[in-house]
């Protein structure tokens, strides 16, 4: 299986180019971090997404945004100066945007526009976290 899930925030606005057919492709550098023996350490993955996805990345994404991403993993082989090279990409099949926006009712589009995304109800959130069992 080669399914990758990554909660961060853009290192830069989303960069969109097209394919000779026409389809939207675009890329953008996303920032995840943990702890490492009680630091953090960043690391840099190149997210590309195509089609719908890459025009709802384009519309409402920038940098800073904080996005989760569902995906697979892809290397690419290439070279440069007669050496050996490879570059890993994440291919974005699902986006989901994490972070609060100016406007609520663009948020609201955007999640309705992404493949399996739903919008939640947070603001009685304390009263439904007492319900819950765990």
């Amino acid at each position: 299986m080669n399914k990758v899930i990554l909660i961060g925030r853009l290192g830069g606005n989303p960069e969109t180019r097209f394919t000779q057919s026409n389809t939207p492709v675009c890329n953008w550098s996303l920032a995840t971090s943990k702890k490492v023996k009680g630091e953090d350490k960043t690391e840099w993955h190149n997210i590309v997404a195509f089609s719908k996805t890459a025009e709802i990345a384009q519309q409402y994404l920038t940098k800073g945004s904080l996005v989760c991403v569902e995906g697979s993993i892809t290397t690419s082989q290439y070279e440069k100066n007669g050496e050996k090279r490879y570059s890993t990409q994440i291919i974005c099949d699902r986006l989901e945007m994490l972070g609060s926006m100016n406007n609520n009712d663009n948020k609201d589009r955007a999640l309705e526009q992404i493949p399996g995304s739903q919008k939640v109800d947070i603001s009685n959130w304390d009263q439904v976290s007492d319900d819950l069992p765990f």
